[in-house]
């Protein structure tokens, strides 16, 4: 009898879900299609009826799937065909979901009513299909931060509707299409408001006929390309644009006189081009606040007079443009100034800069003819005077002439002092702890430089946080901070938004959250447009339906199976505490380790001690300041000595930067199997009460960025350097090809290469360190983390990370090491400063203009040509042209034994022999700033450093 009525109640459940099915029955097929080929999709994607069960991310119309939101939320998957099915389909938001790859399908084209497409930060490659052109409802177009590649199809041109065109971030090259007698083109689009082509692979000219006067563009973004001829007349016609951005690529001849027509300009970009003829006149660009013509060849000048009518200028970027005479003391009065670089220039006479300028006023004046400075002992700006002949001068003052250092711009504080959280928690400015949503904001353009005024970070929390609320999302606080302009001249903000009444957000609120960033449907006042990648989110709240038919349905599927709920419930139980125990043991590796015992669950060491806290805290004086020898990111390193007298270098994480115990575990592991010279020993580590700490051998000189800046007071002739090279090859050589599975370090810099008491390289900080494993690829997909400058640019674009991503860092450490530069000084990376001083064919001739005077040589040393050649072919632009390590081991063995006077070098040199300054330098001795950034959809940690 019980059996028979539990077969009728199932009978009847089965007809209530078909009485109330919602779903076409076509797009349930497509969307079973989808989520069989897909993974990770929301936990909810169950029954028959996606949209009267309310499946995560779906919406639906009258029984019709309109629209699908899966932002961030890690799906994977590469078959995209079936949401072609999808006739009736308007919005598709699959952004940040880096697991979803594969080449876009020709069958998109068969969305006719789509109007929103937003790809972002996703890894698609190959070719855009043409079969987009056939979208002629859409609206909002956004494909950046992906790999596709081949040229723009004309075909867009037929999306007469399309506001937003975003195409950035990609591999897209050949010319901008334009219509024809046979095809379409880009000036086509009357409607389109954004134009967003920047750091693609774009060449040629951009033709005449893409702009006219009747479009309503008013953001055309084609910066970091490799367009090239004359500005098109044409682009003055359009009077509505408000952000130009054409840098660095290579326009030249002279800029169209009638840009001074764009009076609605807010922001325009010229700068590293080859621009020549007259420094262009902005007289009445009212509107104008941030200028960059930097960087171009125009005709020597006076500094022009327009620039003190323009009374909303906050930022002009003048350096290197053949300016000459004085700065009208006038431009100093304009009310919105915050920053001026004129470097690199011929101005000269007497400096005045009167008495109305603004406080947070920044002038870079350095590498001038200025004489004298009438203000010298009464001022309040930061001036910067350098190489100058003002400095050579009796009475001239270190103020002036020496470069002060940039400020950490970390914002904002909370006054939650008595309030702590728990390791896997973050404090919200409303004095909360949950798990904040986070990733960066990269901002196009901005119409300020002064990055340390709260004011706009203030007007960015509450613009967004304002947003979220009116879009009904459960957002408790917007915290956005480290501003900061990465290397293209974008500003970038990381970003972290705390969840309201919960300790975290659903999958919901996370895609809706991401849709709302990446479409944009609001302004902001002092910011351009912006793109938003996150990072991946780590613990999801459970989904809650909503829907009167879900509920319906859960009923009746309950009564459906309550009997086999009441006989399973203690079986169920007792498997959920064993999963529980096991997941818990999981989490915790070393929940079951007696470091006193040695046994249980121990981390496979070779050689690594285990300390716990108290040993550490005893041997740097309780982690007194005294004993700080650096910091970062990361936390702090301590100069201490343990039990045996050695001395070590102590790594302690903060709270805020602590991995997980599996992946310090991992760490661990990984560093105390690893044993060369050329390599920093890891003497041990702490996992003892909360804390994370790893100890180092201690190395006494520093890191070799210092000795490149003379900050240990120590020349390092070419020898030396060559030696330097040689042992920091020989290191990454034993990661690559000796270590047991393969090593990449992703983070080589000057900074993570330490040298010992005689002058011994040593690689360090395998922080962000990757195992190569077997992946039968060559490659290893991954989050983008390293450091700005020394980034493989096809790792940075692929997320493909290779042995030779770490070739060409060290290809930027080589460089470093001749010429003392930064990876990026003002503005400019070292490989193109190299290859423009060097010039094609190379020659020596040239050699000496890139050359550290310090090393106190000219281009005619023996080896010194072989080497930069060796160098700039370890910065090739593809990977698969650069040597492996163990070649340029070999390289660099050459260069030694062909040179005559390099056999004769003495190698064992040590402290005592050499002025001694700064005894105690750190293992790890940084002047930088730390950043959370991010390109495409992998987040990375990135220290940022200035140059001196």
């Amino acid at each position: 009898m019980d059996s028979r009525i539990l077969v009728c109640l199932l009978l009847i459940s089965s007809q209530i879900l078909g009485i109330l099915a919602l779903t076409d029955s076509n797009d349930l097929a497509a969307l079973n299609a989808i989520k069989s080929s897909w993974s990770n999709l929301p936990p909810n994607w169950k029954g028959s009826d996606p949209c009267g069960s309310s499946w995560g991310g779906i919406n639906c119309t009258d029984s019709r799937v309109t629209s699908i939101m899966l932002a961030g939320i890690g799906v994977e998957g590469s078959e995209f065909s079936d949401i072609s099915s999808l006739s009736e389909l308007q919005l598709l938001d699959l952004s940040n979901n880096i697991g979803l790859k594969g080449i876009l399908p020709s069958s998109i084209g068969k969305l006719k009513k789509l109007s929103t497409l937003i790809l972002v930060g996703c890894s698609f490659y190959g070719p855009i299909p043409d079969a987009i052109g056939s979208l002629d409802q859409l609206v909002f177009l956004s494909l950046n931060n992906n790999s596709l590649s081949g040229p723009i199809p004309s075909s867009i041109g037929n999306l007469t509707r399309l506001s937003w065109l975003d195409l950035s971030y990609n591999k897209l090259s050949d010319t901008i299409p334009v219509a024809s007698a046979t095809a379409s083109g880009l000036d086509m689009l009357s409607n389109a408001r954004h134009f967003h082509l920047s750091n693609n692979l774009l060449s040629g000219s951009i033709p005449d006929q893409l702009f006219s006067s009747n479009m309503k563009l008013i953001h055309t973004i084609f910066d970091h390309n490799q367009l090239s001829g004359n500005i098109p007349s044409t682009l003055g016609s359009v009077k509505t644009l408000e952000i130009i951005r054409l840098d660095w690529n290579f326009f030249d001849g002279s800029v169209p006189p009638n840009l001074s027509n764009l009076t609605n300009m807010n922001e325009l970009y010229l700068s590293n081009n080859k621009f020549t003829g007259n420094m262009p006149n902005l007289t009445g660009m009212n509107f104008l606040h941030y200028v960059d013509l930097s960087n171009n060849s125009f005709d020597a000048s006076g500094v022009p007079q327009w620039i003190t009518s323009l009374q909303s200028l906050t930022t002009l970027m003048m350096e290197n443009t053949q300016l000459q005479g004085q700065i009208p003391v006038d431009f100093f009065r304009l009310p919105q100034l915050e920053t001026v670089v004129l470097s690199n220039n011929n101005v000269s006479g007497v400096l005045n800069i009167g008495n109305s300028y603004r406080n947070n006023l920044t002038l870079d004046l350095r590498n001038n003819s200025i004489t004298d400075f009438m203000q010298k002992t009464d001022y309040n700006m930061e001036l910067t005077l350098v190489n100058n002949p003002i400095c050579n001068t009796k009475g001239a003052t270190s103020k002036y002439c020496t470069v002060e250092k940039h400020h950490n711009t970390v914002f904002p504080s909370n006054n939650c002092m008595a309030t702590s959280c728990s390791r896997d928690k973050v404090l919200s400015p409303n004095c909360g702890c949950s798990h904040p949503y986070t990733g960066t904001l990269h901002f196009f353009s901005f119409s300020f430089s002064d990055l340390q005024n709260l004011t706009y970070v203030t007007t960015l929390n509450g613009a967004l946080m304002s947003v979220f609320l009116s879009n009904g999302l459960p957002v408790d606080s917007v915290v956005s901070a480290n501003p900061t302009v990465d290397i293209y001249n974008y500003l970038q903000f990381s970003l972290q938004i705390f969840p309201s009444g919960q300790d975290s957000f659903n999958q919901t609120s996370i895609s809706t959250i991401g849709f709302l960033l990446n479409r944009q449907p609001f302004q902001l006042q002092y910011y351009g447009p912006f793109f938003f990648i996150d990072e991946p989110y780590c613990c999801f709240a459970g989904s809650k339906k909503s829907s009167n038919a879900g509920i319906i349905i859960g009923v009746a599927v309950g009564c459906s199976v309550l009997v086999l709920l009441i006989i399973f419930a203690g079986i169920y139980a007792f498997f959920q505490y064993r999963k529980a125990k096991r997941a818990s043991e999981r989490n915790d590796p070393f929940a079951s380790w007696d470091s006193k015992k040695g046994s249980g669950s121990v981390p496979q060491l070779q050689g690594a001690k285990g300390f716990s806290f108290e040993d550490l805290r005893k041997c740097t004086d309780n982690f007194s300041e005294s004993k700080c020898i650096g910091s970062g990111g990361y936390g702090k390193v301590y100069k201490g000595a343990i039990s045996s007298g050695q001395l070590v270098a102590i790594k302690r994480a903060q709270q805020g930067s602590m991995q997980g115990a599996s992946e310090f575990k991992t760490e661990i592991e990984l560093m105390s199997r690893i044993h060369h010279k050329n390599v920093v020993s890891l003497v041990g580590f702490c996992y003892d009460q909360g804390e994370q700490m790893l100890v180092y051998e201690y190395i006494s000189n520093g890191t070799l960025r210092d000795s490149l800046s003379g900050k240990i007071g120590f020349r390092l002739d070419w020898n030396r350097r060559l030696k330097i090279a040689l042992d920091a090859a020989r290191g990454l050589s034993y990661l690559h090809e000796l270590a047991n599975p393969p090593i990449i370090h992703r983070d080589i810099k000057s900074n993570n290469i330490l040298l010992d008491d005689h002058f011994n390289a040593k690689v360090a900080d395998f922080g962000l360190s990757k195992l190569m494993g077997d992946t039968g690829k060559g490659y290893v997909t991954t989050q983008v983390k390293g450091t700005l400058g020394y980034m493989d640019p096809e790792y940075y674009m692929t997320q493909q990370l290779t042995e030779k991503s770490d070739v060409y860092s060290f290809g930027v450490v080589m460089l470093e090491l001749i010429t003392a530069k930064a990876p990026i000084e003002h503005g400019k990376h070292i490989v193109r400063a190299v290859q423009e001083a060097m010039g094609d064919p190379i020659g020596s001739e040239n050699l000496d203009k890139i050359l550290d005077p310090a090393m106190g040589l000219g281009s005619e040393v023996g080896g010194l040509k072989k080497f930069v050649n060796l160098a700039m072919s370890c910065v090739g632009e593809s990977a698969a042209d650069r040597p492996t390590m163990g070649e340029v081991v070999r390289e660099i063995e050459n260069i030694l034994d062909s040179a005559p006077a390099n056999k004769k070098m003495d190698t064992k040199f040590s402290r005592s022999s050499y002025e001694e300054a700064n005894d105690e330098s750190p293992l790890h001795s940084h002047d930088t700033e730390v950043f959370d950034v991010s390109y495409g959809s992998f987040p990375f940690h990135v220290e940022h450093q200035y140059a001196n």
